[in-house]
């Protein structure tokens, strides 16, 4: 039994004072009608209304419930309009999770243009490098740095990175560069922890031969900037991408090595737990996203 249902309909009825007429403006049958204060009053052990020929009247049991229930309609409907209103107009408590380099380098200035435009969303920023749960975790939206979309999620992309091999000029001044891909194993390396290719770099020539490499790690970390420090103090080779390493690699603090491979680009993506009823918040945050990296090239690889 539909308990909400029951109480809509024992409410009319009492309201309506007939059961035909309960039926005519609830748009369904008498007798569906009459099964529902049946079965609700089978489920409360008690008899709600005493008919007649002529007329209905509540018991005592009846007279409590109907008071009781016309408060939780009327909170039910005050609570769908208020849902609604939330779905078309962006307000309330927007929790976002994003990367921590990402999020410190290319989001947190823009937070504050998104503040103006919606003042009415309460942003909750998180910062984590690890994959959360959305849902699990209560987050509206997460951010992510993948490859070929989210499995998991409905997801926009909002720009691509390349990843660069480099290593800063002063290590270079003492270890030769590497030619290819194999070159790379004589040299200290240093590593991200959540890369999901662990200690093989796969890179990928113009003829689009694969060509993989087991390297060896110096140190690991579970932090982009962790290791581009390590590497702009000369301690070893990394990978990176752009959008944390082109500012180092134009400045020169960084030198790019092995040119003529590839490493597979990583997408930036907004992701959502589900296209369907997105609110309002959700909807501009994600609009918000995409028109302020709109372009053909990413700014950090402009």
């Amino acid at each position: 039994m539909d308990r909400l249902r029951a109480f809509e309909i024992f409410t009319t009825v009492v309201a309506r004072g007939s059961f035909v007429r309960a039926a005519e403006a609830l748009d369904t049958s008498p007798a569906n009608v009459t099964r529902y204060i049946v079965e609700l009053e089978t489920h409360l052990g008690t008899r709600l209304l005493n008919r007649n020929s002529r007329k209905l009247s509540l018991t005592e049991s009846g007279e409590a419930l109907y008071e009781r229930s016309r408060q939780i309609l009327e909170e039910v409907a005050e609570a769908e309009a208020l849902a609604s209103a939330t779905t078309l107009r962006p307000r309330g408590r927007l929790r976002i999770n994003v990367p921590v380099s990402f999020g410190i380098l290319h989001l947190a200035p823009l937070w504050p243009q998104f503040m103006e435009r919606y003042p009415e969303v309460e942003l909750d920023v998180v910062l984590a490098d690890r994959v959360v749960d959305l849902v699990e975790e209560g987050f509206d939206l997460g951010i992510r740095i993948a490859r070929g979309g989210s499995p998991t999620y409905a997801a926009r992309k909002l720009a691509t990175s390349r990843n660069i091999v480099c290593a800063s000029p002063g290590y270079l001044l003492g270890h030769p560069p590497p030619k290819v891909p194999a070159d790379l194993r004589e040299h200290a390396c240093l590593g991200y922890t959540y890369a999901h290719t662990a200690d093989e770099w796969r890179f990928t020539d113009a003829a689009g031969t694969e060509h993989m490499v087991k390297v060896r790690y110096a140190m690991h970390t579970n932090n982009g900037d962790t290791a581009r420090a390590a590497a702009i103090a000369g301690r070893g080779v990394i990978w990176q991408p752009t959008f944390l390493i082109g500012t180092d690699l134009r400045a020169r603090r960084l030198v790019e090595l092995l040119p003529a491979y590839r490493l597979p680009d990583i997408d930036v993506l907004a992701v959502y737990p589900s296209r369907r009823h997105l609110s309002a918040k959700v909807r501009v945050m994600v609009d918000f996203l995409v028109q302020t990296f709109a372009g053909k090239q990413a700014p950090w690889d402009r």
